[in-house]
């Protein structure tokens, strides 16, 4: 059945490219709802929906823009988060333009929703059945969706820089896995990407508490990465956030090499605009136990 979460949960901290203080709430929302923000420091048309149509493009992170030009940006841990614990429905209430970057990663984000707990709707759920291959590609980059029974991640990426080179790895998102796996594993970047972006006046919130920096084959902050792979089971983080942003659970096999937040949304609208590349499907009370964060135990992030 749909889910929203059991009641409000806040959060205080800065945005990472704007450097300003934010503060967001996430409510409970009705069934069929999806999932929206609303900018409680905008008076009018304040409501934009975390779908994929509703994204413009940018380079850094996932921008959310309604028809008035009202924006929300960097969605996309909080949008993992939900998907990973298995929120269907919800209300983000935020005051200003940019989601807190908290530690860089998702799992304050979890902590809290898993904390407040997760409430079955009676309506069952309609997800994203992929039906056959679409995919994109630029350059040596691609994205693809296949059909598979459950959603699963395969992602690749290889940097320069000896601290990370190539990583591989792949999951299916169903028993808690993104909980598990994924939700501690922080942003990163470059040293000489981190210089680049404050020359240009951006990433002015960034530091060492909420991003893993990279120089050659030396991690510059001081306690190293939590897990060996970090930068990939990142990259796999910021693909699940992306995804959620298709408007319902999908059912298929997503892979990555070397792709991006922009990537991830134009295989969502080629996926869209081929109507015989996917189907609405209405799932039963047990299929939905194949659904990222389904039967999770609340106590689960105790571990975080």
């Amino acid at each position: 059945m749909q889910t929203t979460i059991r009641h409000a949960v806040r959060f205080d901290g800065i945005g990472l490219h704007q450097g300003r203080p934010a503060r967001m709430t996430v409510h409970p929302a009705p069934a069929s709802h999806g999932i929206w923000f609303r900018r409680t420091d905008i008076d009018g048309n304040a409501m934009i929906a975390a779908r994929h149509d509703s994204v413009e493009v940018s380079p850094l992170c996932t921008l959310l823009v309604n028809e008035a030009g009202i924006s929300v940006s960097t969605v996309e841990h909080i949008m993992a988060a939900l998907s990973g614990c298995g929120v269907l429905n919800a209300i983000i209430e935020i005051d200003g333009p940019e989601v807190p970057i908290l530690d860089g990663s998702a799992a304050e984000f979890v902590r809290a929703i898993l904390k407040a707990g997760v409430r079955k709707l009676d309506t069952p759920v309609h997800a994203i059945e992929v039906l056959r291959r679409v995919r994109v590609e630029e350059g040596a980059s691609t994205a693809t969706l296949d059909p598979a029974s459950e959603l699963e991640i395969d992602f690749c990426i290889d940097f320069a820089d000896r601290a990370i080179g190539t990583q591989r790895k792949v999951l299916r998102l169903s028993n808690g896995t993104f909980v598990r796996e994924l939700c501690d594993s922080r942003t990163f970047c470059r040293q000489s990407d981190v210089d680049a972006m404050r020359a240009a006046g951006k990433a002015l919130g960034g530091s060492l508490l909420n991003a893993v920096v990279v120089d050659g084959d030396r991690v510059v902050n001081p306690e190293g990465f939590r897990h060996a792979d970090e930068a990939v089971r990142h990259k796999m983080l910021d693909a699940l956030g992306d995804l959620a942003l298709a408007g319902a659970p999908i059912l298929g096999r997503y892979t990555g090499i070397r792709a991006g937040h922009a990537m991830t949304n134009k295989l969502l609208h080629k996926l869209f605009a081929d109507p015989l590349a996917y189907r609405i499907r209405t799932l039963s009370p047990s299929e939905c136990g194949i659904l990222p964060g389904a039967g999770l135990d609340r106590d689960v992030f105790t571990h975080l």
